[in-house]
């Protein structure tokens, strides 16, 4: 009998074994997280199959005795083993064998062999079937194949969840009187009771052959059922956890000074544009919070060019009004630099009559520059900061922090959101406001769900004067047209950006493709000035090349994904995407919104490339797709939510947020309504059950869930 595996949470990281060490990097830490991590799918070896009635094409399990073993060298050395069950013959061909294993299989040897059966002109066979020797009784249940790595072989990893499961206390946190009045949860676990977690979680990992196994493939089983509903329950006792201890927390009170005094209404004034109805009714709600003694905690979403960088600006003013400084960190150099020039521009003279100032901070800054900007921010002469994620680092002091403004929020890590948030300079005991900004539309069942401790504004409509963009899928085969549309374009004194794809895997791969379209694009279009912008260009060369893009003196920019988010450039009116296919559907609705912000009609050509057999994926044929029919970041967001679901919508790579694993917010909204009303009413009725809800199901992360 083989020693079952230890909790590896109790195991200090020197005394774990590799398989161990594999299941921490699972985050397969507590007994608890081996039970809730469920199989893929089932292997069915609780019958045997004759050989005889096995069906080609189908997994079967077969039993018999070995009568021929033997390694053939011709047309590739493999072990050919014959099995014998009575009822006809069935050969076993294996290309990587040990001699452990011939051993096993050696003739006279009575084995089990599952795999998927072929027929041929040599009679029927399995190529590398799973086998054993056929000892003691058929399993009752199906075998579950669980999500591994390499260093975790199946069966540790079906021993270590079957002595979690046998070992960890699974008392019902749910009452049944709170359970969804749906039918699905009325089901009685083999006529004995109700589904507890305990019976669901047994059940999933080991099933009755019995079982339908399409309502195990599609998650309808009341199993699965009571799963989604724990889990969407915790999610939302958590958040509502998260808004309640922010009630109870201080922040600064910032008051709007009089009608027409202060910084706010001088800012108003100067503006060389009117605010939209939108953007007066956003601004509206953001000032009501901050004149609040609660934080604030608001998402700000409205489309690409919406105009969110104003009301935030009009935002920081209150702040500034009130005596307070405000930090706005977004994610890249390039937008925390628009950031700042924008509020420059509006702010500086302002400022500066008060004796204050806007200071920028970035990764790198000269020491003596940098130096200065801290001695600034630290006196308090710095009202405004804005940066990159430089402004959370140790060094950075703020002398009265009372507004945080992150912009493209998705963007950062959860802990990078949670540094800024606490970082020292409130009032004793308090916390700033926090203003989160996407220009990427949540749809509604996404901020039901993750965002449910915040409150969301929106701005859905855009300032008047911006021009619609005509969106064109073009074939690589039809690429020298568009260099012709492109010359075109060009000759007419306007601007134009060709974005090459980003290659995750390589930035030197990635590097060589844009400075191969660079020198390819200059050869085609000779007395045209053409810019290289890319990711690892150092800071001070990467403005230079946008600043002489903005003032016109280059007509094509050549670039990678450096210019998602932020910059304005009014006299650009074309914009090709090569290799469209590789793009997120929200990256590219946000290349997309770079034209289009001046006068002229203004285009955005898709270049997309086909597989191997000449078609595109259907995943990137959707995307495209949405992108001709819709210009709306809101229907482009749903569309998004579709095809790539909630984890990788909101960047789950980059955050570390603790995605659904079982609830699928398509398809299990009314579990999800049944979370949002049940997690208060939980929580004045059963605050014990509720904690120790939140204590299983998030463990560490429910922190994270806030951020």
């Amino acid at each position: 009998m083989s020693e079952a595996p230890r909790n590896p949470a109790k195991l200090s990281t020197a005394r774990r074994s590799p398989a161990q060490q594999a299941l921490a990097r699972l985050g397969l830490l507590r007994d608890i997280d081996l039970a809730l991590h469920l199989p893929l799918r089932y292997e069915d070896e609780t019958r045997i199959t004759a050989i005889r009635s096995a069906r080609e094409g189908e997994v079967a399990q077969i039993e018999g005795v070995v009568v021929h073993s033997e390694v053939q060298l011709h047309p590739r050395r493999q072990l050919v083993v014959v099995l014998d069950d009575g009822s006809g013959r069935c050969e076993l061909r294996f290309f990587s064998f040990y001699p452990s294993q011939q051993k096993t299989m050696a003739v006279g040897e009575r084995l089990r062999a599952r795999g998927e059966l072929r027929g041929g002109f040599w009679g029927r066979q399995m190529v590398h079937p799973a086998f054993r020797k056929a000892q003691g009784p058929l399993p009752a249940a199906l075998t579950p194949v669980y999500p591994a790595s390499a260093q975790l072989p199946q069966a540790y990893l079906r021993r270590a969840v079957a002595t979690a499961l046998a070992r960890v206390p699974l008392p019902d946190t749910v009452p049944e009187a709170l359970l969804p009045p749906l039918p699905q949860f009325q089901v009685k676990n083999e006529g004995k009771r109700l589904w507890g977690l305990r019976e669901a979680l047994l059940f999933l990992h080991h099933p009755t052959p019995d079982v339908a196994l399409a309502t195990l493939q599609d998650h309808s089983h009341p199993a699965w059922q009571r799963l989604k509903a724990e889990e969407l329950l915790a999610q939302q006792l958590s958040q509502a956890t998260a808004r309640a201890q922010r009630a109870r927390q201080h922040a600064p009170v910032l008051a709007l000074p009089r009608a027409g005094e202060g910084l706010h209404a001088a800012l108003l004034a100067r503006l060389p544009f009117a605010l939209t109805a939108a953007q007066q009714r956003v601004g509206a709600e953001i000032a009501a919070d901050l004149a609040q003694a609660q934080p604030m905690h608001r998402l700000l979403q409205g489309d690409v060019g919406a105009g969110k960088t104003v009301v935030a600006a009009l935002a920081a003013c209150q702040a500034m009004d009130a005596g307070w400084q405000c930090v706005l960190m977004a994610p890249t150099e390039i937008l925390a630099r628009q950031h700042f020039a924008k509020l420059v521009q509006w702010l500086a003279p302002l400022l500066e009559a008060r004796g204050q100032a806007v200071a920028w901070l970035a990764g790198g800054q000269r020491k003596k520059e940098r130096a200065a900007m801290l001695a600034q921010i630290a006196g308090g002469q710095a009202a405004l900061v804005v940066g990159t994620h430089a402004v959370i680092q140790e060094q950075v002091q703020l002398a009265r922090l009372g507004l945080v403004v992150i912009d493209e929020q998705h963007r950062f890590g959860v802990a990078q959101r949670l540094a800024l948030r606490q970082k020292p300079g409130a009032a004793a005991g308090a916390e700033p406001h926090l203003l989160m900004m996407t220009a990427t539309p949540i749809p509604r069942t996404l901020a039901m769900s993750y965002y449910a401790d915040l409150d969301v504004s929106t701005i859905d409509e855009l300032p008047p004067g911006r021009t619609p963009v005509v969106t064109r899928l073009i074939a690589d085969s039809r690429r020298d047209e568009v260099i012709a549309r492109l010359r075109e374009q060009v000759a007419g004194g306007r601007q134009a950006y060709w974005v090459c794809p980003l290659i995750e895997e390589s930035e030197a791969l990635d590097l060589r493709n844009a400075t191969a379209t660079h020198t390819e694009l200059a050869g085609e279009l000779p007395g045209v000035r053409v810019g290289l912008l890319h990711s690892r260009m150092p800071a001070p060369e990467k403005q230079a090349v946008m600043q002489a893009f903005q003032a016109g003196e280059l007509a094509l920019l050549v670039c990678t994904t450096v210019i998602e988010v932020g910059v304005d450039v009014p006299n650009a009116s074309l914009m090709v995407v090569e290799h469209a296919e590789r793009f997120g559907l929200s990256q590219l609705h946000q290349l997309r919104g770079r034209v289009g912000r001046g006068a002229a009609a203004s285009a955005c050509v898709l270049l997309y490339g086909t597989g191997e057999g000449g078609r595109l994926g259907p995943g990137a044929r959707e995307r495209l797709r949405a992108m001709v029919q819709s210009q709306d970041g809101f229907e482009i967001a749903r569309r998004d939510l579709q095809i790539r679901g909630p984890g990788e919508f909101l960047g789950a790579r980059q955050s570390g947020d603790a995605m659904l694993r079982f609830a699928d917010l398509a398809t299990d909204g009314a579990l999800l309504q049944w979370a949002r009303e049940t997690a208060p009413r939980m929580l004045a009725e059963y605050p014990e059950l509720a904690r120790a809800h939140i204590a299983r199901w998030l463990g560490g992360k429910s922190e994270y869930l806030k951020a």
